[in-house]
Parts: structure tokens; sequence; C-alpha cells
């Protein structure tokens, strides 16, 4: 698994809800192509984090468990090793070859026109579109649904944030 994290740009506040970034133009996407493409494509989940405002840290309203969670995502394991049961060298999702993703992640017509919508808009890659369905798949073991819904496959193309040609302001 690889976690990593980047500032968005050199002065570390484009898109910063509160501060102007002072970065110089075309410095920011020089910046981000400093990251390779093909290793960007790679990368299953990509979000941008904007800092927390002082009004939800202070709030004292309680979010969802870790206990709460960690039951779901024990039982989305548990869904993806009985469907791989059969595949030795596959235990979840993320490992899926193109033959079981056409069996495991098929889509409907609507999915499909909203991933071919997104894959337009974007201009994303076969790569990332393999990504996303995976991703999807995923979403929908922890939803404990057999099928990926519209709302699994548009929460996966919202993980596909930096790879979007559009993402820096081109």
């Amino acid at each position: 698994m690889l976690v990593a994290s980047m500032n968005p740009c050199p002065c570390g506040y484009y898109n910063h809800p509160t501060k102007r970034c002072t970065c110089q133009p075309g410095q920011v996407q020089r910046y981000l192509n400093k990251i390779s493409g093909p290793l960007l494509d790679r990368i299953d989940i990509q979000i941008e984090i904007v800092p927390v405002p002082f009004e939800k840290i202070a709030d004292s309203r309680r979010g969802e468990p870790s206990t709460v969670i960690r039951q779901r995502v024990i039982a989305a394991r548990k869904i993806q090793e009985e469907r791989y049961s059969d595949c030795q060298t596959i235990h979840c999702n993320a490992q899926m070859s193109p033959k079981l993703l056409e069996k495991h992640a098929h889509l409907e017509s609507e999915e499909l026109k909203m991933l071919k919508k997104a894959m337009d808009m974007f201009d994303l890659s076969a790569r990332a579109y393999d990504r996303i369905l995976k991703v999807a798949r995923t979403i929908a073991d922890l939803d404990d649904s057999e099928n990926i819904k519209p709302h699994h496959l548009k929460e996966a193309i919202g993980y596909r944030n930096l790879d979007r040609e559009n993402w820096a302001g081109n």
C-alpha cells in the first residue's frame, strides 16, 4: 500500500479556502508536472484535503465510531475473500485482473453512461477506468451491495482528483 501526500503548489495555498496562493502563473502546473503521469495513474485514491475550519474542529457532535467502520471493513473483506476463494492469487478487489473486473464490476447502462461522461470530461486513461471500477466495487462491498450502483460509481470517480487535466487550472 502506498500512502503519500504533497502540497498543492510550492507556496502550499493553491485552492485554499481562506488564504491566497502566491505562486506565479504556470508555477502550479510546473510543480504538479513533477509527478509522473503514469505514477499518478497507478494511485487508486487521490483526494484533495482542505483545512478543517475551527467550527468543525470545535463541533462536539460525534461522527461514526471507528468500531462501526471497522466492522464494515471486516465484512467487506470477508465478501471479497468469498468472491475470490477459487483464485489462489487474488484476495481483494485491488488485485482483480481485467477478466475478473468484467465479471465482478459489471456496470449497467446508467453507470456506463456516467463513467463514459467522467472519462471524457476529465480525460482519464484506461488505467484510471480500471482503478475506478475496483474502487467502486469496494465501495459497493462496504455498502453490502451485490451490484455497483450509481452512488458507488460517483464516489469512486470523485476519488480521482489529481489526474484530471483541469485540476491545476491549465
